[in-house]
């Protein structure tokens, strides 16, 4: 259980402090009645209103860890710079656009993160576009909106040349960044580690000579610079350290060739605080090593400073949110277990049978009461590994109290399904004591919204329909 009270907010320090580093959002504060409050809002009183589970995202953090990495960028890095929203961590229009409205850009993964990115009113000059197997659908999307291409083999290379030539008329060239592996490892989970040598993502590095040669005989793309990117929820700085002077040694070597590259991309991968014994740095730290480490191995290397960019996703989106669950039932194994059932689990939050991730707890309409009880939170879906927490501490809860677990804004809702075919939750934004919904909720009709049925079965359903309502 996380312990909060009230003297524990301090509104005058809220915006010092980084958010990634919280395990609750920056605006929360327990009530005189014991309840939790976010953004100035009831938990409890929110899940009346909107049902659980429910997604609960906090402007105010959202916006605070914006501010620091916006601001981080101009204080240590004196040439120019661009911070990215890595918007596969959560990807909506509400978010897309509230992170564009404190001057970030967009990092998108495919089609359908570009075309909701667009329809938010982002400027396709901030969108980057990655990915490891762009559809030629996807190329020709990206190519016709303006964004940046970040290319990360070789035979999206030779499409991109391809459709570059069938396009020619349109007379801009299309701006494309090459996704490079540093081959840096960092201690973190094998899945979401992305800068060593064995990762289905980039150009392997030993092949950085053919690149910039292919990249000379094909002035007609416009070369814009290097990405790198060494994996995520990353608590140490010496691997983000190390990366810059590896990026940096990749841009002399265009110079070299005069080829005119101009920007790095260092990714993202800064931690955050999902339990107590979490330690991530500040996203200030981060930030001051990353912008120096450039700064210094330019002047190294005698060459330009380039634009700076980097795309922070799950420590910019993860500690904004909560996910608010109503309790079920109990059941209680002696000597082995206790069970504490809740309305919603791996549909709305796969990461812990995934990657056997953890996550703070509390009951929200019992924050002043003490634990008593060790629970495992299990999830409704049909399947054993359904578990949202295992052994945690919480206060004795009753069926209909409300349960919160924190950091749930990176990769819940983006990585949501319809196991079991429960509707995926909606969502609210939460600042000055007002809601407001950003996703609704699903029903069961956009569950068969897309189911189609053979032509010879439509008759016996129709049937049956028809039967059921005649008797």
């Amino acid at each position: 259980m996380v312990s909060l009270q009230p003297a524990d907010i301090n509104p005058s320090s809220i915006v010092d402090r980084s958010p990634n580093q919280q395990i609750l959002p920056l605006s929360a504060k327990v009530s005189d009645g014991g309840q939790l409050e976010v953004g100035g809002c009831s938990v409890v009183e929110l899940v009346k209103q909107y049902g659980s589970p429910l997604y609960i995202v906090d402007e105010q953090t959202v916006r605070a860890a914006c501010q620091q990495y916006d601001q981080a960028f101009k204080n240590f890095y004196p040439g120019p710079s661009q911070v990215l929203y890595a918007s596969k961590a959560w990807s909506c229009m509400a978010i897309c656009a509230l992170v564009t409205s404190e001057n970030l850009g967009l990092d998108v993964v495919s089609g359908g993160e570009l075309y909701t990115a667009l329809q938010a009113g982002v400027d396709p000059n901030n969108i980057y576009f990655h990915g490891n197997n762009k559809s030629i659908a996807e190329l020709e999307m990206a190519l016709a909106s303006g964004c940046t291409i970040v290319a990360d083999n070789w035979l999206e290379l030779e499409q991109l040349v391809a459709l570059e030539k069938a396009q020619e008329s349109q007379g801009t060239a299309p701006r494309v960044m090459l996704r490079i592996t540093p081959g840096i490892e960092c201690h973190t989970h094998e899945y979401i580690r992305t800068g060593h040598l064995d990762s289905k993502f980039g150009f392997d590095p030993n092949q950085i000579d053919q690149v910039l040669n292919f990249a000379q005989n094909n002035p007609q793309l416009d070369w814009v610079g290097f990405h790198a990117h060494i994996g995520s929820q990353i608590f140490e700085l010496q691997p983000h350290q190390d990366l810059t002077s590896v990026v940096v040694s990749w841009l002399t070597m265009a110079h070299s060739r005069n080829l005119s590259m101009t920007e790095l991309n260092i990714g993202g991968g800064l931690g955050m605080r999902y339990v107590e014994s979490d330690d991530p740095p500040s996203i200030t730290q981060w930030s001051e090593v990353v912008c120096q480490g450039i700064v210094q191995a330019c002047q190294a290397a005698q060459i330009p400073l380039p634009k700076l960019l980097c795309e922070p996703g799950r420590s910019l989106i993860g500690p904004a949110c909560i996910t608010a669950y109503t309790v079920g039932a109990h059941k209680s194994i002696p000597d082995i277990r206790t069970y504490l059932t809740v309305d919603g689990g791996m549909s709305d939050n796969p990461r812990p049978i995934t990657y056997q991730s953890v996550y703070s707890a509390a009951i929200a309409n019992r924050m002043e009461t003490a634990a008593t009880e060790v629970v495992t939170v299990a999830g409704k879906h049909c399947e054993s590994g359904d578990v949202l927490l295992k052994d945690i501490a919480l206060p004795a809860s009753q069926p209909q109290d409300v349960l919160v677990v924190m950091g749930t804004g990176a990769y819940n809702y983006s990585m949501a399904s319809n196991y079991n075919r429960l509707p995926r939750p909606a969502a609210v934004l939460v600042r000055d004591g007002e809601a407001n919904p950003i996703l609704k909720r699903e029903t069961y009709s956009d569950l068969i919204r897309q189911d189609c049925l053979p032509r010879y079965l439509e008759q016996s359903v129709a049937d049956e329909h028809n039967g059921n309502q005649t008797g």
